[in-house]
């Protein structure tokens, strides 16, 4: 008969490695959509896209580090106008997207240094009002528009179609590309940083790590990626306008995608994304009526469902599309003398 000999430290299981498999035919028909759609589904498809990149940005920061935020959308706003901006020097919007990104992560480190001072309730207030001071910064420069807003040049020229399809793809290529990034993110020194954290703060930094250090490099990613966000909205709607792009409602998405898909996990924001983009696309035009219905929601996913639609799946199943912790397998594979001790000093 044989016994386990040996135990293994696991990242991921074969049904997840298959999983990887499923996905990337997905990600395949996904990137063949715009040739066998209309241009109105792929363009509501960008929507999509935003949400799951906004979503899993926030899941980083406030599922894995703690930090709960309802002012990300300043980093929306800011890689919006960022591309106004670029686009206006000659730059192309799409590689002024990724300007977008970087200043997005350059204002995020001052904010840090003054959002980080704060704690619990007083942090997720403080960084609204932050958000808010942006918008009024931004409303000042007339040369992007004031209160007023602008419009998008350099991509005028194109074919409406062609334009249609870029920014399908490009959305697309991005959503793909965050969710891969946190994915590397949490399976990384400071992904488990981040968990030790998330789960006792005293204890992690009693154990040698840099808690601030951590918290600050989290938040730069996500600031980061609300700017690349930010950016592919401008690039599909060709007009920014300050209301609208940072607006609070950005936060409210974010959270409630994350608490109907599954708060701390990666997989999270995308059965969230789905769910709220349904609820878009077939409730919309019921008006106040929708956002009574997301808020019932949300009410009763988080009296039931703590962890997410996602989250109960995981705990009864087990399964992981994106496995960023460990799990223990034995091994049955070497017969072992059962006169052998089974410990040994």
């Amino acid at each position: 008969m044989n016994t386990p000999n040996s135990l293994l430290i696991r990242r991921s299981r074969r049904s997840s490695n298959l999983s990887f498999v499923a996905l990337g035919l997905v990600a395949v028909g996904l990137v063949m959509m715009p040739y066998v759609v209309y241009q109105s589904v792929t363009s509501s498809m960008v929507m999509l896209f935003v949400l799951v990149i906004i979503a899993s940005m926030w899941n980083l920061l406030a599922g894995f580090g703690g930090l709960v935020s309802i002012g990300q959308q300043a980093y929306i706003g800011i890689g919006a106008y960022t591309v106004i901006v670029m686009a206006d020097l000659g730059v192309h919007p799409l590689i002024g997207v990724f300007f977008g990104a970087l200043t997005s992560a350059m204002l995020a480190l001052p904010t840090s240094w003054l959002a980080f001072r704060l704690r619990g309730d007083y942090f997720a207030v403080g960084t609204w009002v932050i958000a808010e001071v942006y918008r009024l910064v931004m409303i000042k420069f007339q040369f992007v528009g004031g209160a007023d807003g602008k419009s998008l040049v350099g991509l005028s020229g194109l074919d409406p179609v062609m334009r249609s399809a870029l920014t399908y793809w490009f959305a697309l290529g991005i959503a793909i590309l965050t969710v891969l990034g946190c994915f590397w993110l949490l399976r990384s020194r400071i992904g488990l940083a981040l968990t030790a954290i998330r789960d006792d703060e005293v204890s992690a930094r009693a154990g040698g790590i840099d808690a601030t250090r951590i918290k600050r490099i989290v938040y730069l990613v996500s600031a980061a990626g609300c700017g690349l966000a930010g950016g592919i909205l401008v690039v599909d709607a060709l007009r920014v306008q300050p209301d609208a792009i940072f607006s609070v409602s950005w936060s409210a998405y974010m959270i409630f995608i994350v608490i109907i898909g599954g708060i701390g996990y990666l997989e999270g924001p995308l059965i969230g994304a789905l769910v709220f983009f349904a609820m878009q696309q077939f409730l919309a035009e019921m008006g106040t009526w929708y956002l009574m219905l997301l808020g019932v929601l949300a009410i009763c996913a988080a009296a039931w469902f703590p962890k997410g639609l996602w989250g109960a799946f995981s705990q009864k199943t087990g399964f992981r599309l994106f496995p960023v912790g460990y799990h223990v397998a034995q091994r049955f594979d070497t017969p072992v003398d059962s006169r052998a001790p089974l410990f040994r000093n």
